[in-house]
């Protein structure tokens, strides 16, 4: 029990670590929370700080899920629960952690690079879940290309990702973590849906899309 809940400890503050916020600091000298959106997550990181280390914030918080369910898991060997329902606990507290993280008064990100990289951590223990992360990037890339919002794209995969795991993972507890996981993403994203209703959300800047860019 004390090595699980340490796990837990060290997961929520390896998700909570603010990569964007960090970059900014250390790189630029400014505060990414006061500029673009305000958020510190990969797609204001592009926005702000440039293209370079908009990749540098989205390959880390991406990393931080996948390590979290691969690395962290692998070194605690509980009694009474397997490592693939650890792996969903761990996974959802990074999530957590990016979200609303402790070093930032709780302000954190919107979760999705995050989500993706306990989704891959994930296909270890969980069969077809491959499918459903191919899936689920395909339905997001047609999205954000066809409309031209990050917010847009990423708000509709959450909504679905329950819907995929149903569909072709025999879980029921994989299928808990995808409804949780989609409620956080669906949750941080409220501020980009009130933009969306009242078409105010920044597009990206594509020869097909009208719109600002993002």
């Amino acid at each position: 029990m004390t090595k699980i809940i340490g796990s837990l400890i060290v997961s929520y503050l390896i998700g909570a670590i603010p990569t964007a916020f960090l970059l900014g600091k250390i790189f630029k000298r400014i505060d990414i929370r006061k500029l673009g959106s305000g958020n510190v997550g990969a797609t204001n990181a592009f926005r702000v700080l440039g293209k370079p280390m908009g990749i540098s914030v989205l390959i880390f918080d991406i990393f931080k899920g996948f390590f979290v369910t691969t690395y962290l898991t692998s070194f605690v060997k509980p009694l009474n629960i397997s490592q693939g329902a650890l792996s969903l606990i761990l996974g959802l507290t990074a999530i957590a952690g990016h979200n609303w993280t402790v070093f930032l008064k709780f302000k954190g990100g919107k979760g999705i690079a995050t989500s993706l990289g306990v989704l891959f951590g994930l296909t270890i223990y969980f069969s077809n879940l491959w499918w459903v992360v191919l899936i689920s990037f395909l339905i997001w890339l047609m999205l954000f290309l066809g409309f031209g919002y990050v917010s847009l794209a990423s708000i509709i995969c959450a909504f679905i990702l329950p819907i995929l795991i149903f569909s072709f993972i025999n879980s029921n507890s994989l299928l808990l973590f995808s409804i949780i996981a989609s409620i956080f993403a669906i949750v941080r994203h409220k501020s980009n849906i009130i933009r969306l209703l009242q078409h105010k959300e920044h597009k990206a800047k594509f020869p097909w899309v009208r719109g600002e860019r993002f």
